[in-house]
């Protein structure tokens, strides 16, 4: 009896052991990662630049901008099959910690779009400076909220080109398109719905009057109320609306939609992006079906036990199907492909 408990749990060790070195193996990826450090007058911002691992002159590179919340530079590891895929197509990876996340010192929730601006100038400064950066192909990449700091900063740097992901155009009426989509997700009544949007309404008249956090309390109620530091934040940023700085892209842009995304309408973020950029022969669409805000499958993103699985299993397939192929295919119609050696 003891001798077959002794060979299986050799066997269990075994399975244990192959699984582990699956999981490492899918989780290690072909590119040279490097922690950055970026000082600027606000604090210290740290990061992770990515590199070919091998390559010939110089490469292009892809400024990360975040979407909302307190992300680290990797985004969980998140980021790094499309680092992989960049790498592979000529370009680095520049991704940097939030403000207060990781090195980054400082509070993100501080932050105005203005100072997200500024501080992807401040990323932008020192990736020119850097001596494997083709600097004439430096563009960014930007997710959900970025879609308020990318159209600003076409306006104040030369991009060679631009990929926004799920962007929204108007900050309140983005907000309220996701009180509705989520309850209508979760099966709330029309009557729920209209009481849940005025009670909103309420919160939205104490932004425009400047409300003290006290006040909001007030309305809001203790239990359901959002921390002062997201007041602040909330309070700087409700009047953000990206229409008129769409008008600044003058390089290429591709814009990624997922046709289940209940964060953002993207039928009003498509339609707003072809109205606005100009000529209309900048502006790439792709709108990836079955797929909702982070590019994931509806079945994916409803379900965190297969996405751990795919994330751990594999993890250069927990995106849509064609997210990325579309990415490589459009950098390279732009660029064609930049030697790098196997």
């Amino acid at each position: 009896m003891k001798k077959k408990w002794g060979i299986s749990i050799l066997i269990v060790l075994l399975l244990v052991g192959v699984t582990g070195a699956y999981i490492l193996q899918q989780n290690s990826f072909d590119m040279d990662e490097r922690t950055v450090e970026i000082d600027t007058p606000q604090g210290k911002l740290t990061g992770v630049l990515t590199l070919p691992e091998n390559y010939s002159g110089k490469v292009g590179l892809v400024l990360f901008i975040h979407g909302d919340g307190p992300i680290d530079a990797t985004h969980d590891d998140g980021y790094k099959p499309l680092w992989e895929r960049l790498a592979a197509l000529g370009y680095a990876s520049l991704s940097l910690d939030k403000r207060g996340i990781g090195g980054s010192e400082g509070n993100w929730l501080d932050q105005s779009m203005d100072d997200r601006v500024e501080e992807a100038e401040q990323a932008l400064a020192w990736a020119r400076q850097q001596p494997a950066i083709d600097a004439n192909r430096i563009g960014v990449w930007g997710a959900s909220q970025a879609g308020w700091v990318i159209p600003k900063l076409a306006g104040k740097e030369r991009l060679a080109f631009s990929i926004l992901v799920s962007p929204a155009i108007n900050w309140l009426s983005q907000g309220e398109y996701n009180t509705r989509s989520q309850m209508a997700k979760e099966g709330r009544s029309l009557d729920e719905i209209e009481k849940q949007v005025n009670d909103d309404n309420r919160i939205k008249n104490l932004l425009k009057a400047g409300s003290s956090y006290e006040e909001y309390i007030s309305v809001a109620g203790q239990k359901d109320a959002m921390s002062r530091e997201r007041w602040k934040f909330v309070s700087q940023n409700y009047i953000a609306d990206a229409t008129n700085d769409i008008e600044n892209f003058s390089s290429p842009v591709l814009l990624m939609l997922g046709d289940h995304d209940i964060n953002v309408d993207v039928k009003e973020t498509e339609t707003v992006y072809r109205a606005h950029v100009s000529p209309s022969e900048l502006l790439r669409v792709k709108v990836l079906p079955d797929t909702e805000h982070s590019m994931l499958t509806t079945s994916t993103a409803d379900s965190p036990t297969r996405a751990l699985l795919i994330s751990l299993f594999a993890p250069r397939n927990i995106t849509a199907k064609g997210y990325m192929d579309e990415i490589a295919d459009f950098l390279q119609n732009i660029h064609p492909l930049q030697e790098v050696t196997p």
